[in-house]
């Protein structure tokens, strides 16, 4: 089991949020800086990540585009938005005044 199940709600998302400040992303690259920044604590699956981007999405946090193929396999990236960044500092005061 992950670590990622044993935080508190929407700390996730702010891991992912906080990824994507420092620009964008493919899904696969984020498990990857997770579990590196971590020393693999957080093994994200992507039954787990896509999800959440995929809500992130929705809310306006995030904007997805297609980026150019590496190595004939299509990626799709995404980047933080102002609402995002927004959204991620409140989550950051939250996290600090805990």
């Amino acid at each position: 089991m992950g670590a990622e199940k044993n935080l508190p709600p929407g700390s996730a998302a702010m891991l992912v949020l906080s990824l994507l400040e420092e620009g964008d992303k493919y899904g696969y690259q984020m498990i990857e800086e997770l579990e590196r920044r971590s020393d693999n604590t957080f093994a994200f699956k992507a039954g787990t990540l896509y999800p959440l981007l995929h809500t992130l999405e929705q809310q306006g946090c995030v904007t997805a585009y297609d980026g150019e193929p590496e190595k004939n396999r299509p990626r799709r990236y995404y980047r933080l938005t102002p609402k995002g960044r927004k959204k991620l500092m409140e989550m950051k005061a939250q996290w600090n005044s805990l």
